[in-house]
């Protein structure tokens, strides 16, 4: 299914008194980039959430931003007592302490280090963490990949329309085509005719034929037609593929082969009508080229 790159999801919940938050933001890239901004206690689930993620998007840059917000008792650090009373007793020893001049601050007291333990039950808080996350992440990824098919749809609809373009032009290019060699032909002899005349002499026919096929086999886009034809053939069944493989860069690619075919149309045709519906095509590849950036 064709989906674009660009989109956006977002997941929360609460488990014991533990708010999780998290969302997923997605750009254009060439390849698949992560970027993944966590608390700092919970760092180390990156890895584990840039799985997850993986199992979503194939392509593209995405970032995803997580918060936790504790309100729990769990949240609440230990008071190491015996630090604490230690630290007391040295700073009571200090004459503008004994004086009363300068006052003891508990919440000072508090932010010396060793005084603050975190809670001991961390690993739980980690696996909580994890599990919390890793399901925020996959409920996340649905909706933004729900949005990603959403644009994915409309950028289905103007490939569709540049792609008739092609096809369309290729018709009148195809009708076009045998044409050009009748009417050189017809003005080759006109030429021919008139100088014979004017200066007595004649020609051989078969000396004519071969100057006709020569010229012939030289603007002959036969071949560069049916390839063209074919790609496009293949354009339409990817961009209408009902699996979940990505089509991006396959597009990509074939848009260039695309406009690669129309260059050589456009050099070996001589005649304007061809130069201007050749023009039409190579102005509908670049809308597309400029398109399937956007596609996964």
């Amino acid at each position: 299914m064709l989906r674009s790159m660009t989109g956006f999801g977002e997941a929360a919940i609460k488990v014991d008194g533990v708010h999780f938050f998290l969302e997923v933001r997605s750009l254009n890239n060439k390849w698949f980039k992560a970027t993944i901004r966590l608390p700092e206690e919970f760092q180390g689930l990156e890895a584990d959430l840039e799985s997850e993620l993986r199992r979503f998007v194939t392509r593209g840059s995405v970032t995803v931003r997580a918060t936790c917000a504790d309100t729990s008792e769990s949240a609440a650090y230990d008071i190491n007592t015996n630090a604490l009373q230690h630290y007391v007793e040295q700073l009571r020893g200090l004459g503008a302490i004994q004086s009363g001049a300068l006052p003891l601050d508990v919440a000072g007291l508090l932010g010396l280090p060793g005084v603050l333990q975190p809670p001991a039950n961390e690993e739980d808080r980690l696996t909580r963490a994890r599990k919390a996350f890793r399901g925020l992440v996959a409920t996340a990824c649905e909706h933004l990949v729900a949005m990603r098919e959403r644009e994915g749809l409309m950028l289905r609809e103007d490939l569709e329309g540049q792609r008739a373009i092609i096809v369309e032009r290729l018709g009148q290019i195809a009708e076009r085509a045998p044409e050009v060699s009748h009417e050189y032909e017809t003005r080759l002899r006109t030429r021919l005719d008139r100088l014979l005349r004017e200066l007595g002499v004649s020609v051989e026919p078969v000396e004519l034929i071969r100057e006709i096929a020569v010229y012939a086999e030289k603007t002959d886009i036969a071949e560069e037609l049916a390839r063209l034809s074919g790609h496009m053939d293949q354009f339409e069944e990817l961009i209408h593929a009902d699996d979940d493989r990505p089509v991006g860069r396959t597009l990509d690619f074939l848009a260039q082969e695309m406009l690669r075919e129309a260059n050589t149309i456009a050099s070996k045709s001589p005649d304007s009508e061809i130069s201007r519906l050749t023009v039409e095509i190579k102005g509908a590849i670049d809308r597309i080229k400029e398109q399937v950036q956007n596609a996964e």
